[in-house]
């Protein structure tokens, strides 16, 4: 993944990171008892202060998505952070895996380029006004 990795494997989790993403890997950690856990903060990607921790990246491995379709498992990982996503919390990429999908396949897809920043910020650079500025 991408980013300023926090990754925990086998359950030693570290203490890298800000508030947010130490909550995210307790949270994961305690719903999913993942073999494997990877946060990525992407924040800094997308133009928000230092420290904004709003965009996030996990990638997930566990035995409880035996047998679940990717949504199901998405879900999951969605009632375990349900107030972050409601609060500080803005986007999460979730990639969540069985561990013999890693342990047969431990490559990750590439994440989407980010432009960063704003749509406002992008069309001033275009040379467009900004909206609400006519």
């Amino acid at each position: 993944m991408r980013g300023p990795l926090l990754a925990a494997a086998g359950g030693a989790m570290g203490g890298a990171g800000g508030p947010l993403a130490r909550t995210i890997r307790a949270k994961l950690t305690a719903a999913l008892q993942p073999t494997h856990l990877e946060v990525r903060d992407d924040s800094p990607r997308h133009g928000g202060p230092p420290g904004a921790e709003t965009h996030f990246g996990v990638l997930v491995v566990s035995g409880r998505f035996a047998g679940l379709p990717p949504l199901q498992r998405h879900r999951l990982v969605h009632e375990a952070l349900r107030a972050e996503l409601a609060g500080p919390l803005h986007a999460l990429q979730v990639i969540a895996r069985t561990p013999e999908q890693w342990q047969s396949d431990p490559h990750l897809p590439s994440a989407p380029p980010c432009l960063g920043g704003s749509k406002r910020e992008k069309r001033r650079e275009d040379g467009g006004e900004a909206p609400g500025q006519q």
